[in-house]
């Protein structure tokens, strides 16, 4: 019987980089550019042959950057590698993030022949000014326009991304932006905080700062946006996820259970039979280790950055840290299960001190955060720390 993983694919282009975005990405790569990345990303694919050969592939998400930047055949280039090495589930997810103005119905419609069966946009707002001091490339009618040539090229399962405290916005305009995406009924709704991140523009400029949303207001934004979504019929199933019965994002679902999955490509990071790492961030490095004839043991020591074996005390907390961020919360019996300690056991101070504040709560099998300690979850994971 084959192990089932999931994968994560990273690809770093972008147009340009976006004003808040500290991802591992860069703008201004030529096609030539990508095509080399791409070349390098299979010879990684190829590289796990041996192990992929017992392995079956649930759940794919392929990320960046901006994916949708790369030629169809390059699409096609990796999706010859990955069916060469691993068997690929036929209930498999499989996610391709896009930037709405990259995609072509030509394009979309060839995805859809890969077997790539959900796609991301990311949104953020329906307003201009926000789109323009977010510094994102699409305007908000190329966004529609990418949306229904999706379902033309029939895809039935779309994320929407969007943000919430953007500098400058208020509670109207994001009403605005949700509006006008609920009437398009995709099936998935992921909405974020802005988080300024240091190094980014946004970090560095004080005009920009003084303009995000106060706390309150972005308590208002959060709570009318949950509100407005539970009207038309999506359940919020993750902190930040929403989605139709039956739509929630089965990759991520793979991350918050801490269940394995492999991370190819730039960066890219992997939680792998008992260990997490990184692939270098390195791209000359990258593409330098993938263009030497390399054992397959060599290839994988010099790639992989930062390897962690996580211990018991770490599993914990990852389970709990990330297994709170789901509404269902953590299981009970699951925990038992797995490090064969009772979840009271390692944490009744924790969780006594949060149920007591009303930011955890009890329920049959299930420990998860109140209403109220949705809000405060970073405050309430910390106490699980060991």
């Amino acid at each position: 019987m084959k192990k089932d993983i999931s994968l994560y694919l990273h690809i770093p282009f972008c147009v340009k980089k976006c004003n808040y975005c500290d991802f591992l990405s860069f703008g201004g790569c030529s096609h030539k550019d990508m095509k080399t990345y791409v070349k390098s990303l299979c010879q990684e694919i190829y590289a796990y042959k041996e192990v992929g050969s017992g392995q079956r592939v649930i759940s794919i998400f392929i990320g960046g950057g901006t994916p949708s930047l790369l030629e169809l055949e390059d699409m096609e280039a990796i999706f010859h590698a990955l069916n060469r090495v691993w068997e690929i589930a036929s209930f498999a997810e499989i996610t391709i993030e896009a930037n709405p103005g990259t995609v072509t119905l030509k394009n979309l419609i060839g995805y859809r022949q890969l077997g790539i069966n959900r796609i991301s946009f990311g949104l953020q707002s329906a307003n201009r000014q926000e789109l323009e001091l977010l510094g994102r490339i699409h305007t908000y009618e190329q966004f529609v326009a990418s949306f229904q040539w999706a379902r033309e090229a029939g895809f039935q399962n779309i994320n929407v991304d969007l943000m919430f405290g953007i500098p400058g916005q208020t509670l109207e305009s994001f009403r605005h932006t949700l509006s006008k995406i609920l009437k398009l009924k995709p099936e998935h709704i992921s909405a974020y905080s802005l988080i300024v991140e240091e190094g980014t523009p946004f970090y560095e400029n004080e005009a920009i700062l003084s303009m995000v949303p106060d706390e309150d207001t972005e308590q208002k934004m959060y709570r009318h946006m949950k509100t407005m979504l539970r009207g038309y019929g999506y359940g919020q199933y993750e902190i930040s996820n929403y989605s139709l019965k039956g739509y929630e994002c089965e990759h991520n679902q793979v991350y918050w259970k801490c269940q394995e999955y492999l991370g190819l490509g730039l960066g890219a990071a992997s939680y792998y039979e008992g260990y997490r790492f990184h692939n270098t961030s390195g791209y000359d490095e990258y593409l330098k280790i993938l263009s030497d004839e390399l054992e397959v043991s060599n290839l994988f020591s010099k790639l992989r950055h930062d390897i962690e074996e996580i211990s018991l005390d770490k599993a914990m907390e990852e389970y709990m840290f990330l297994g709170l961020r789901m509404m269902q919360g953590v299981s009970i019996a699951e925990f038992q299960r797995r490090f064969g300690n009772t979840i009271q056991q390692i944490y009744e101070q924790a969780i006594a001190t949060n149920v007591g504040r009303g930011l955890l709560e009890v329920e049959e099998d299930y420990l998860r955060l109140s209403e109220k300690g949705i809000w405060l979850s970073n405050q309430v994971m910390a106490d699980f720390i060991l």
